[in-house]
């Protein structure tokens, strides 16, 4: 039998606690973000995951020590030997992760020249990195395509940018960034993305001497500066792992209280959850606290709604909640606006006796870019539905948690292919599921 699949017996409510660290979203972005300064840095509450051991891995190839300090969830980082890595090395990590991108700039800046290898991550979409590179050309790079990957150099320095994003693009803002800090003179981003986590990230870099106002509009002013030092961070909370064992608790009529979620990060969120019929009672303890969330028992409630860039219900909160959703007694609607690609893996929820169908139409709220495309990015689902076991097959990180969820709502025993994908994203995932009660193995 394969390691990577899970054994679930489904058909028990899942109750209990599990613990959120800092956020996937953010980390990874705070970890590059360590190559811009000229002194340590030390980040907490970072998560045991495989995106962070890919980001640990190439910051260690170009020169950075990284090291696990004495706090459980601490890392520490001397960027004072930063160094031009191999291209072999480099493409060891190749496909595995979309982070590589975002080193452009900070190896720019310290070396004057970056190697970036064929980018990986979830199969949701293209996610062109057209921004990102136009982005680039525009502070002064110069970018030559290979095939075994992207040369960067910037032979007369990065210089200030004004740029306005065609959408606003998470990747694209957090790289605009990540190389306006030390380029000459002042950017003016505008469109750009306002997420918890480019917040977070803005007052890590603030922490290392940048310089960043956060205009209304969407307009973020970025006045460079010569050089940066390190920072001392404790990230916000992973919002996205916290709606994920949300959603989960509800799917199964449990009892999940997550320590360390925040409400601030999660009141769309929240909001959804309500109308839907979950219950949720918030604990603002500093050092302990989290929210509790609960299905009280009775029907639960159709929604209609659509996903969207913050302050909007975001995309990876979506594909949990649709698990949920399937219970609700009546229509559901859910409108993708993010992503033109992340239905597929509704089919494998109605192969477990689901009634969900795909919509090329923007359904249940305004027009968006993907409506007259082609894309199926719309969705009704039809409930209360009777879920039953069967096998399943991980398609990508979000799917993969909804297809576990699926699982543990379901009667009967399935076979989940593909876990360790969810390691991803997921920090223990199967302790923490051992510990809600559920029938788990390898």
């Amino acid at each position: 039998m394969s390691d990577d699949v899970l054994i679930v017996s489904g058909g028990s409510p899942l109750k209990g606690e599990v613990r959120v660290r800092g956020a996937k979203n953010l980390v990874s972005k705070a970890m590059v973000a360590t190559v811009l300064g000229e002194s340590p840095s030390r980040m907490y509450d970072v998560p045991r995951i495989r995106d962070v051991e890919i980001v640990r891995g190439l910051l260690e190839l170009h020169g950075v020590k990284v090291t696990n300090g004495d706090l459980d969830g601490e890392l520490r980082f001397d960027p004072s030997n930063v160094e031009r890595a191999g291209i072999d090395e480099i493409n060891v990590h190749a496909g595995s992760s979309r982070i590589p991108i975002l080193l452009c700039g900070p190896l720019l800046h310290r070396l004057g020249h970056a190697f970036i290898p064929d980018l990986g991550g979830c199969h949701i979409g293209p996610r062109p990195i057209d921004y990102h590179l136009e982005a680039l050309r525009r502070f002064g790079a110069v970018v030559d395509k290979t095939p075994e990957g992207l040369h960067l150099s910037a032979p007369d320095g990065l210089h200030g940018i004004k740029y306005e994003l065609n959408y606003p693009s998470v990747g694209a803002t957090e790289q605009i960034l990540l190389t306006a800090v030390r380029a000459e003179g002042v950017t003016e981003l505008s469109n750009a993305a306002v997420e918890p986590e480019i917040i977070d990230l803005i007052c890590i870099l603030q922490k290392m001497g940048a310089i960043i106002k956060v205009h209304t509009n969407r307009v973020i002013e970025i006045e460079g500066v010569p050089r940066l030092g390190g920072f001392s961070h404790r990230p916000i909370p992973d919002r996205i792992e916290a709606a994920s064992w949300a959603s989960a608790a509800l799917a199964t009529r449990g009892d999940i209280t997550v320590k360390g979620a925040r409400q601030a990060d999660m009141t769309t969120y929240l909001n959804v959850f309500r109308s839907i019929g979950g219950e949720f009672e918030i604990d603002d303890n500093p050092v302990d606290g989290g929210i509790r969330f609960w299905h009280p028992g009775g029907d639960l409630r159709p929604v209609a709604l659509e996903t969207d860039v913050h302050p909007g219900f975001m995309t990876d909160w979506q594909q949990p909640l649709v698990v949920a959703l399937t219970q609700a007694n009546g229509l559901s609607v859910v409108h993708e606006t993010v992503y033109e690609k992340r239905f597929g893996y509704t089919s494998a929820l109605n192969q477990m006796g689901a009634h969900i169908q795909v919509f090329q139409d923007c359904l249940g709220g305004t027009p968006c870019r993907f409506g007259r495309m082609g894309f199926r990015h719309s969705a009704v689902i039809a409930g209360p539905a009777k879920l039953h076991a069967t096998d399943l097959i991980i398609p990508d990180l979000r799917a993969g948690f909804s297809h576990l969820i699926a699982a543990l709502a379901a009667e009967g025993t399935s076979r989940v292919h593909g876990v360790d994908l969810i390691n991803r994203g997921y920090e223990d995932f199967e302790a923490k599921l051992a510990g809600l009660g559920a029938t788990v193995s390898r």
